[in-house]
C-alpha cells in the first residue's frame, strides 16, 4: 500500500521562484561549482539524492560539458580529509562551492572567507557560526538547513506510539559531527519527560557501527534512533540488517533509509534540499551575494514508514500515524 498526503510547515523563506535557462546559456562562460561531501560520491550521481542538483542546474540551463564543470570532492567517510579537499576547491578558484553537511560548510568556511558557499543539510546554522541569521547571512555562505535537531524529539514520540511499552532506546551519533550535541540534548530531554531510557551510542564508519550493535546486543534494546549523518545515510543498508538481526525498530530523519529496510523517518526531503542548492547557485552566478540571500529552512516534512520492516518485527502500525503518513512502503 502506498498512501501519500503533505505534511506542510510554514517555515522558513520559501523556495526561490527562477527563471528558466536563458541567463546560463548566453554568457558564454564556463560555470565551475565546487561540491565537497564528507560521504562517498555515489556510482551513479543521477541515481541519489544527489541528483537533483545537476537536474535542477539543467532546468536553469547550466549543462556539464557545456557551459557548468563540478568539481566534486569526496571524504569518504573520513571527516579529517574535508580541510584538505576544502583548500583543494578554494585553489581551483571555483566560482561557488557547495557544502553538503555542517563539518563540510565548517572546512569550506575556514578555507575561504571570500568564494560564495551555498551549505546543505545543516542543522544549526546560527549556532553553528556559519552565518549571523536566517534572515541575514551576513558573509559568503548561505543555503539550506534542515532542522534535525529540532525535529529528533518526533522521532521518539513516533516510536513510542509503535513500540508497544517502549522504555529503552539507543541513540546512534556521530562524535566528529558537530549537529549531534543538540541532537542528544533534545532526544534525551523528550525522554525523560515520558520514562524511557536514551543510550547513547557513538560510530564514525562501519566497523564502529557493527561494534555498536554487538556492544548493546545484550541490553534489552527495543528501539533505535539514528541521528542524520551522511556517514550513517552511505551505510544506512547495513544498519536497517543491523537493526532487523537485533530485531530493533528504527527511526531515521530522511527517506533512503527507509526504502532499505529501515522502520520509520520524519524529516525533510534529501532531494529537495539538494534541488533547491541548485537555486542559490543559480542567484549568485546572476550576482546575488550570499549575505543578501536569506537561508531556506524545511517547508515539507516526510513521515515515511516501512510497511516490510513493521511485519518483520511484529510490530502493527497505529491508525493515527497511517493518518499522518506520507508513505507506506510495502
Amino acid at each position: 500500500m502506498n498512501k501519500r498526503r503533505k505534511l506542510v510547515v510554514a517555515l522558513g523563506a520559501g523556495a526561490f521562484v527562477a527563471p528558466f535557462g536563458s541567463f546560463a546559456q548566453s554568457q558564454g562562460k564556463i560555470w565551475r561549482v565546487g561540491f565537497l561531501i564528507p560521504r562517498s560520491r555515489p556510482v551513479s550521481v543521477d541515481a541519489d539524492y544527489f541528483g537533483a542538483f545537476p537536474k535542477r542546474m539543467r532546468e536553469l540551463g547550466y549543462v556539464e560539458g557545456k557551459n557548468l564543470v563540478i568539481e566534486w570532492r569526496a571524504a569518504d567517510g573520513r571527516y579529517e580529509r574535508l580541510p584538505d579537499l576544502a583548500a583543494e576547491l578554494v585553489q581551483l578558484k571555483m566560482d561557488v562551492i557547495v557544502a553538503a553537511s555542517t563539518l563540510a560548510t565548517s572546512a569550506i568556511q575556514k578555507a575561504s572567507t571570500t568564494i560564495p558557499i551555498v551549505m546543505i543539510n545543516v542543522a544549526n546554522p546560527v549556532d553553528s557560526g556559519f552565518v549571523e541569521s536566517l534572515a541575514r547571512p551576513g558573509g559568503n555562505i548561505t543555503g539550506v538547513s534542515n532542522m534535525a535537531g529540532e525535529l529528533s524529539s518526533k522521532h521518539l514520540d513516533i516510536l513510542i506510539s509503535m513500540v508497544p511499552k517502549l522504555s529503552r532506546v539507543a541513540l546512534l551519533v556521530n562524535p566528529t559531527n558537530l549537529a549531534h550535541g543538540a541532537t542528544r540534548k533534545n532526544i534525551q530531554t523528550a525522554a525523560s519527560t515520558v520514562g524511557v531510557k536514551i543510550l547513547p551510542l557513538e560510530a564514525r564508519n562501519l566497523q564502529e557501527i557493527e561494534n555498536a550493535f554487538s556492544d548493546i546486543a545484550k541490553e534489552r534494546i527495543e528501539a533505535m534512533i539514528v541521528a542524520q549523518d551522511p556517514v550513517f545515510n552511505q551505510y544506512a543498508r547495513q544498519i536497517a540488517e543491523l537493526a532487523r538481526k537485533y530485531r530493533m525498530a528504527t527511526a531515521f530523519g530522511t527517506r533512503e533509509p527507509v526504502v532499505v529496510g529501515g522502520l520509520m523517518s520524519y524529516g525533510s526531503s534529501n532531494a529537495d534540499a539538494f534541488r533547491r542548492a541548485a537555486s542559490y547557485v543559480d542567484k549568485i552566478l546572476r550576482g546575488a551575494k550570499p549575505s543578501e540571500l536569506p537561508v531556506e529552512q524545511p517547508t515539507q516534512f516526510e513521515l515515511i514508514i516501512n510497511g516490510k520492516t513493521a511485519k518483520a518485527l511484529g510490530l502493527k502500525i497505529p491508525q493515527s500515524i497511517l493518518v499522518q503518513a506520507t508513505e507506506v512502503i510495502e
